[in-house]
């Protein structure tokens, strides 16, 4: 009996966690994608799913069912990845996230000059500050900052990247610019996507929570706070190295700056040998850095 269609529906629903995501996916209406769904739960005689106005959440059965039929889809993408292998040009789906600003800024013009050299391509970026679960979620590569923290996954360095502690000459009007780490702790600190700044002492990474309060999860939103000398804040080079030269921020605490703060691409494993990723990888270690240093 055939039921692909109906296990294709169940399991996009699950990766997308709405009948609405994965009826876009799948290029078809809500209604068929939960009459497809709903067809399967009749034929295995259980439910897969607990469906609220809200959310939709696993049963067990449907936990089960979902850890299984996911991979068989896992394979059908490796077998298109295979013939475009075999035909060694970039082509098919692309699908790539990040942080929200670096990729609305950086990524997506990269995207989309790739897009123009191999227009077969159809590519899908998805921008947000949560931590991604590539795999669960479909992803072929996500691009990210700092220290990695999922060894799973295959990591290949994009471009340097430095951090610094900044403040505007107006906020150090009004308190002496911090020398130790410890004096972090009588400074307004702008706090970020963390509240934990990373540092090196003596070759040893630490991390130094901070407090302060102003908080947002916006890079840009950051750096006119720290312009307006509302406090000492942590940012990427590319948000801060033009407002440094200018004397609009400066720098303090560099005795302390880490070096574990580099781009990264990451990826699973069983991407490692696609030509059309391992092209755009290229393609990013190519202009990237480039725009990183034009931003500014």
């Amino acid at each position: 009996m055939q039921r692909w269609d109906r296990i294709e529906a169940f399991v996009e629903v699950v990766r997308l966690g709405t009948f609405a995501a994965a009826a876009r996916e799948l290029s078809v209406s809500n209604s068929h994608v939960s009459r497809l769904v709903s067809q399967l739960e009749q034929q295995l005689g259980t439910a897969l799913l607990y469906r609220t106005t809200r959310q939709i959440n696993l049963t067990d059965a449907g936990a089960l069912y979902y850890r299984h039929c996911r991979h068989l889809f896992d394979g059908f993408r490796e077998a298109e990845a295979a013939i475009d292998d075999l035909q060694d040009r970039p082509q098919g789906r692309l699908s790539l996230t990040s942080a929200t600003t670096f990729g609305e800024r950086f990524l997506a013009p990269l995207v989309n000059d790739f897009l123009l050299e191999h227009p077969q391509l159809e590519v899908r970026m998805h921008f947000t500050n949560r931590q991604v679960d590539i795999i669960d979620e479909g992803f072929d590569v996500a691009i990210r900052m700092g220290r990695l923290e999922d060894s799973s996954l295959v990591a290949r360095r994009l471009c340097e990247r430095r951090e610094y502690v900044v403040g505007a000459p107006a906020y150090f009007e009004h308190i002496s610019q911090p020398h130790a780490l410890a004096e972090l702790s009588r400074h307004r600190c702008l706090i970020g996507s963390r509240d934990q700044w990373r540092f090196a002492v003596d070759g040893v990474r630490r991390e130094v929570r901070v407090s302060g309060q102003w908080r947002a999860n916006s890079g840009p939103a950051l750096l006119d706070a720290a312009l307006k000398g509302l406090g000492l804040a942590q940012l990427p080079d590319y948000y801060v190295d033009e407002h440094l030269a200018s004397g609009a921020l400066i720098s303090v605490l560099d005795a302390y700056r880490h070096d574990d703060t580099a781009v990264w691409a990451v990826f699973p494993r069983h991407r490692q040998r696609s030509p059309k990723l391992q092209r755009f990888l290229d393609h990013l270690v190519s202009y990237l850095p480039q725009r990183l240093s034009s931003a500014h």
